[in-house]
């Protein structure tokens, strides 16, 4: 018997007994970031899983089987052009504009397939950190200066965190490579604009059907909301058709389920979210009962979904308990110490920003409403930029998958350059305006 380790068990239900008995059940405080934290948890289920999630988890899996092995490492890979790799990854959140979680399957996706580690992870970053949508709003609601500070920082970031990477971990990527070179020529099986159109058309479903409020409706981003449905219908119709003329499903099975989503869009079209859940149920039957790569790319997406979710809920959770939920904000640690400890733009401000930012969850365009919070509450505009830079990009859930990916030591080296890069950014942008 292995004695060392099972010590290690012993200490680990000690702690837990210790935890629970001492559990402080009738505070108030206790109590209230108990119940923040199933808020944010339900908040989340509510508003990321079936419109962000799920999809991401479909395209994932079109990385990993329409997207060949050879075709990632053309873009990705150890031996890719630099200048390339890292231009495609540093722009792709202008594209995606999904949130710090939504990113994690398309990043293990791309991981998965033999990306270099740089290119993946400035992907992993710049997904969440230059959404278009989040830059203009930043603009208009934080000043202009906000905004092009923002969009400078988190291209940088994306690039200069990715090289950082790969050259710490430099005699991992020349191995990846060496293998790389091994690899046999392998003949595509479709041609590249046919894959390339499916994945466009189901990044647009994910786009469109998640496109936020702009703060006016004067404005041709609200004309876009105002019909996201319609457009997310569109694409619709265009991915019926990439199943039935690229993917080559079964026609009958195809027509049905959409037979089944028009009509679901009928009954129920006031409530776009059940035809829209309707069409993932479809999906999920048509390509359980397809053979080949509709098989694969199921069983893929289920892979993903698998090792993410269980991770994303305890993440969320512990976030909520700590820091909050929705609405109010407030977990077990009270938002007045955090609005006291940022204030003016010494280093301890810009690093505490970068930290609890790194650690709280931002859906996609939230962050920019707390930031005007935590401002008009007497936040430096340093700290605020740090925030902006730390936040978006990185989230208690994001970093327990990012480990199941890379591991302990990658995530932490990771977390540490945004939390550093952030904290100079701010106090830099702070000391000139």
């Amino acid at each position: 018997m292995n004695w060392k380790e099972e010590y290690k068990k012993l200490l680990w239900i000690a702690g837990g007994f210790i935890v629970l008995y001492y559990l402080p059940v009738g505070n108030p405080m206790f109590q209230n970031a108990v119940n923040e934290s199933l808020a944010l948890l339900k908040w989340y289920a509510q508003e990321h899983v079936l419109l962000c999630l799920v999809p991401a988890f479909f395209i994932a899996g079109v990385i990993s089987v329409f997207v060949s092995q050879a075709a990632v490492i053309k873009y990705f890979g150890a031996r890719a052009k630099k200048w390339l790799a890292y231009l495609i990854a540093s722009v792709s959140g202008t594209i995606l504009a999904v949130c710090s979680c939504t990113v994690l399957p398309l990043f293990s996706g791309i991981h998965k397939r033999g990306a270099g580690l740089g290119p993946a992870i400035a992907f992993l970053y710049s997904g969440p950190a230059i959404n278009i949508l989040a830059i203009i709003l930043t603009a208009r609601i934080l000043g202009f200066e906000m905004g092009v500070a923002r969009i400078i920082g988190a291209v940088t970031f994306s690039v200069v965190i990715g090289l950082i990477m790969a050259f710490i971990y430099r005699k991992e990527e020349r191995v990846k490579e060496n293998e790389q070179l091994t690899l046999p020529e392998v003949e595509e099986k479709r041609p590249l604009w046919q894959t390339a159109a499916h994945f466009f058309i189901l990044v647009a479903i994910l786009v469109f059907a998640n496109w936020g409020m702009p703060d006016t409706t004067e404005s041709f981003w609200y004309t876009i909301f105002a019909n996201k449905w319609y457009i997310t219908a569109f694409f619709s119709i265009g991915y019926a058709l990439s199943l039935l003329f690229i993917l080559k499903i079964n026609k009958v099975h195809v027509i049905v389920s959409s037979i089944a989503v028009i009509l679901a869009s009928l009954f129920w079209g006031s409530n776009p979210m059940v035809p829209f859940v309707a069409a993932v149920i479809a999906t999920t039957i048509v390509l359980s009962l397809a053979k080949g790569e509709g098989e694969e790319w199921m069983h893929e997406s289920w892979s993903f979904a698998k090792q993410i979710l269980p991770l994303l809920a305890g993440g969320v959770l512990l976030a909520g308990f700590l820091l909050g939920g929705p609405e109010t904000k407030q977990g077990i640690i009270p938002n007045e110490w955090i609005a006291s400890l940022v204030g003016g733009n010494s280093l301890f401000a810009n690093f505490f920003a970068s930290v609890v930012a790194a650690f709280m969850y931002f859906a996609t365009l939230t962050e920019v409403p707390i930031v005007q919070g935590l401002m008009n509450s007497g936040m430096g505009k340093g700290p605020a930029l740090a925030l902006l830079l730390a936040g978006p990009a990185l989230s208690l859930p994001n970093m327990l998958v990012i480990r199941s990916v890379i591991g302990t030591q990658k995530t932490f080296v990771y977390v540490l350059l945004v939390v550093v890069m952030a904290t100079i950014s701010g106090m830099f942008f702070g000391t000139f305006f």
